[in-house]
């Protein structure tokens, strides 16, 4: 019987069809092998699977602890995967993973409806995700993920639940979306608890922060923050803690749309602010424990879970306070006035400096107007210095620090300089002091007075021009003024800074440390010696005494 080339041709293409299903339905079916050759130089091993044919597997698959688990000859199970070049693919560690997962099918096929499982996604394809976990490999479905899908979810650990579990396709499926939304049911049933009346639980601190502590109540997790911890108010949850800690907690509110749970370790505990309203009154004594010291102040415990704030202004009368360690340690024992009980804020204010001596009314006892003291410079200003004496403060303007009125306290002093001074005022009811520093040097007017007097005439410089007259330099930085009363014959538009002027000494008053000038006086010395000298010369003429004069 004779075959045409086209029969031929449908016949093998039929055969090669049949062959490749033949060759599709043993994949990822389980054979048993022989280990035909090791070939150590290219890390394989051919093993025969029947048929004169041979898979190749890498020799990393069956090292254990750096040794061969096999040798040529011996037996081997493995998973036909399919063929590539006519080659079966097959795979030791694929048997060893599909055992791990019949051995997790039949531990779990009858009761898995609450079996969660932690693992890492390996790989995706279309219909879903491929998550192994310990070495036992899931299927979870696009449908049931219950997260976007991205370039990076290959290696996201997640948790799931199982959901089906198929003996015959040896496969396992689980559902994140499942597990979701039991734990959303899980939680509203353990929170509609915990929010009902006098509810008191204990919870495990999971994880401590600067603003309070993660707890886990039943599995769900709430917030005590640190103003829930104790009523001494806001404190630093790991001094007082650690993670793993058990502590009684009760639930005080709940956040559904940020689903947040608030938690309270001191609304289990009675109040002591109760005992704090019925025993204490502000302007009371008490003793009390540095309990912790800020920047800003210090912590003081009064007992019973009671705390109590002093300001650093409260400490001491000392204004410059820049550090209360300087002055207090922690667990030192001090008296204290209570200046502030707030009910509603439970907040107490004490001070110490109150129950102290008042360094100004110690001042008063020992210091008057006119004493000359010594004293440290505490600070400098535009307007002058601080100086304290027997720990209050004084000023000295600038215009006390020295006769020359141009010097400035902080162009001469420096902070922490001892000083003497003199105590020009002291203003009781404003509790300030005024001081002066020139009084105690030689005055410049004084010793001007000793060579100098009234109608004497000077020269001097102007140095300024004012509304009301001009201020002119003479000898040694002695100033001097001029009214404009006194100006005549000088006509005071024309005058400028800078201009030498010749002036009589009208007066030289050395208490209030002042020198007047005139140019109108100095006219009229002028004069009056002319009118002299007419007087003394009788071999002249008065006509011709009148013109010698304005000739010269």
């Amino acid at each position: 019987m004779a075959f045409d080339n086209e029969s031929f041709e449908e016949e093998e293409n039929f055969a090669e069809m049949f062959a490749a299903s033949e060759k599709k339905q043993e994949s990822n079916r389980i054979v048993e092998g022989e280990i035909v050759e090791i070939q150590a130089d290219e890390n394989r091993a051919l093993v025969g699977v029947g048929d004169k044919l041979e898979g190749i597997i890498s020799l990393d698959e069956i090292t254990v602890d750096g040794e061969l688990a096999f040798k040529t000859g011996d037996k081997i199970n493995v998973m036909l995967m399919g063929y590539y070049n006519e080659r079966p693919k097959i795979s030791y560690k694929k048997v060893l993973e599909q055992q791990k997962t019949i051995d997790f099918i039949n531990a779990n096929k009858d009761d898995f409806e609450d079996l969660v499982i932690e693992g890492i996604i390996t790989k995706k394809n279309r219909g879903g995700y491929v998550v192994e976990a310990d070495t036992v490999s899931f299927f979870m479905p696009r449908s049931l993920a219950a997260f976007k899908d991205t370039d990076d979810v290959v290696g996201r650990k997640i948790k799931a639940q199982v959901v089906k579990i198929d003996e015959t396709e040896n496969s396992i499926i689980v559902s994140r979306r499942k597990l979701f939304n039991e734990e959303r049911k899980k939680k509203k049933e353990i929170i509609d608890q915990l929010m009902a009346d006098d509810v008191i639980v204990e919870g495990t601190i999971k994880k401590i922060t600067s603003y309070g502590m993660f707890v886990d109540v039943g599995g769900v997790d709430g917030l005590v923050h640190y103003n829930e911890i104790s009523y001494k108010g806001p404190v630093n949850p790991s001094k007082l803690y650690k993670e793993g800690d058990v502590v009684t907690v009760k639930a005080i509110s709940y956040d559904k749309d940020k689903r947040h749970l608030s938690l309270s370790i001191k609304a289990v505990q009675p109040d002591p602010w109760a005992e704090v309203e019925s025993e204490l009154d502000e302007g009371d004594t008490i003793t009390v424990t540095v309990s912790n010291i800020e920047a800003y102040g210090v912590f003081v415990d009064l007992g019973n879970d009671i705390e109590g704030f002093l300001h650093i202004s409260e400490i001491t009368w000392n204004k410059n306070v820049k550090n209360p360690n300087d002055y207090l340690t922690v667990g030192e024992e001090i008296d204290v006035e209570v200046i502030e009980i707030n009910s509603t804020t439970h907040k107490l204010r004490v001070s110490l400096k109150r129950l102290l001596p008042k360094p100004f009314d110690e001042f008063l006892k020992n210091y008057n107007e006119g004493d000359i003291v010594t004293g440290t410079i505490t600070s400098l200003t535009d307007f002058g210095a601080f100086v304290r004496i027997a720990g209050v403060e004084g000023l000295l303007h600038n215009q006390d620090i020295s006769w020359d009125k141009s010097t400035k306290c902080k162009e001469v002093l420096k902070s922490g300089e001892e000083i003497e001074v003199k105590i020009a005022k002291i203003n009781a009811e404003d509790q300030k002091i005024s001081l002066n520093r020139k009084t105690l040097l030689e005055s410049p007017i004084d010793k001007f007075a000793l060579t100098h007097k009234a109608n004497s005439v000077v020269t001097g410089t102007i140095r300024d021009i004012k509304d009301f007259g001009v201020f002119v330099s003479l000898e040694d930085g002695v100033d001097a003024l001029i009214r404009d009363e006194d100006l005549t014959p000088l006509i005071k538009e024309e005058l400028e800074a800078g201009q030498e002027i010749e002036a009589a000494i009208a007066v030289i008053d050395t208490k209030r440390d002042r020198i007047r000038l005139s140019v109108k006086k100095l006219d009229y010395i002028k004069n009056q010696a002319l009118l002299d000298e007419i007087n003394d010369d009788t071999s002249h003429s008065l006509g011709d005494l009148i013109k010698d004069k304005i000739r010269n």
